[in-house]
């Protein structure tokens, strides 16, 4: 990712947030339960829309809920449909969850 764009996790607002040049261009909403991490939606304002922000941003998020060892359920269909595109990160979601991204959605 380039220098000025920043992604973190925003656990007060339960979401991944994207920073762009230290202003919010977008994020990933999600809920904790148990050892898992729900994934409810994603979003990139609109000015910032097809810079590859959202694609950056869910793979930051993935990564840093492998880091922390929970498992991913996505119901988020960008994050469903990113997960199904990058296959590294099947494994973070369970056997029970794999309806999800075989969706097209």
């Amino acid at each position: 990712m380039a220098d000025d764009i920043e992604v973190s996790d925003n656990s007060e607002s339960l979401r991944f947030e994207i920073l762009l040049k230290g202003e919010v261009a977008g994020f990933a909403a999600y809920r904790l339960r148990a050892n898992k991490i729900i994934f409810t939606h994603t979003e990139i304002l609109p000015e910032h829309e097809g810079k590859g922000l959202g694609s950056g941003l869910v793979s930051a998020a993935l990564d840093a809920s492998r880091s922390s060892g929970r498992s991913v359920v996505p119901l988020c269909p960008f994050v469903s449909r990113y997960i199904r595109r990058h296959p590294e990160y099947r494994d973070l979601v369970p056997e029970a969850y794999h309806d999800l991204l075989d969706e097209e959605g």
